[in-house]
């Protein structure tokens, strides 16, 4: 079993549980966390052993997204009134945006069952990546959003294709929050429990899943992952990843400068305060009141 640094992976009661590691990061993602996470998915479906795969995160959060704190190696110095980062080309760019993103088709394309065990945030990449699990339980306490849309970033047809097409545009165009009832209501999640129910909730569902021949498993989750892809899903997704580039690229300097002056003067913490402080408060989560 391989040294993992940021992820943790544990066999258990037939499946495995891999667990987001940077707590104190609310399990922001960075480069050497997905190449563990990808690895640990290669290695659950090569053990005949594990018959499903829970994905959780260590501490009150399940991912917060990408990481956005100085030193996480994602560059934000941007050469303006272009857009284009220091020392970056065009071309440059488009093909560092092209990379640059969480390879979730891996994880719809698993053979073997995937759930999302998700409690507190799941912001940016980490609600995608909850989105993307073939089965998706909440705590209550969760709460879903993609807040980079508001300095300059894409979507994903996966929100379509869950929530439907009008309840992906009410919060894919504006990034808002919204909490483990609402996520229910409009399809993004199975079931909304109590945090302290939420590994036993999933692995209920794996030991069930356990006691069905593992061929059948197989087959059955292809009939539905398969079909999707055959009606377009895959051409859909493909397409969010070539629209990323402009996305990211096609920045205007009156919204991204003063956000990317408040971090590199200011710190990350007011980046976020003055990127989401102007829609607060949310419609749904910790943030729908406003501060006394």
């Amino acid at each position: 079993m391989s040294d993992y640094k940021e992820i943790i992976y544990q066999k258990q009661r037939g499946g495995v549980l891999i667990t987001l590691n940077r707590p104190e990061a609310l399990n922001a993602i960075t480069r050497p966390m997905l190449k563990e996470f990808h690895d640990a998915l290669d290695q659950a479906e090569a053990d005949p052993e594990i018959r499903a795969v829970v994905i959780t995160g260590a501490g009150r959060a399940f991912s917060s997204g990408f990481d956005q704190a100085p030193g996480s190696g994602r560059r934000r110095d941007i050469d303006w009134p272009y857009g284009i980062q220091s020392g970056m080309s065009a071309a440059d760019l488009m093909n560092y945006w092209s990379h640059d993103d969480v390879n979730l088709v891996r994880i719809f394309e698993m053979t073997k069952p995937v759930i999302g065990a998700v409690r507190g945030w799941a912001m940016g990449g980490g609600c995608w990546l909850a989105l993307y699990t073939h089965i998706t339980i909440a705590a209550e306490d969760a709460v879903f959003a993609q807040p980079e849309v508001r300095h300059g970033s894409n979507t994903t047809f996966m929100w379509t294709l869950l929530a439907g097409f009008k309840n992906a545009l009410r919060y894919g165009l504006v990034g808002d929050h919204i909490d483990a009832k609402e996520a229910l209501r409009i399809g993004l999640v199975n079931k909304v429990v109590p945090v302290d129910d939420l590994l036993e909730e999933c692995f209920g569902i794996v030991e069930r899943i356990a006691r069905v021949p593992p061929e059948t498993v197989k087959i059955n989750l292809a009939i539905s992952t398969m079909g999707l892809q055959m009606m377009g899903l895959r051409d859909a997704l493909h397409m969010d990843e070539t629209l990323s580039i402009p996305a990211h690229m096609m920045l205007n300097e009156e919204f991204r400068r003063p956000l990317d002056d408040a971090r590199a003067k200011e710190g990350t913490k007011a980046y976020l305060q003055k990127r989401d402080g102007p829609f607060q408060p949310e419609p749904f989560g910790p943030r729908a009141r406003k501060k006394g």
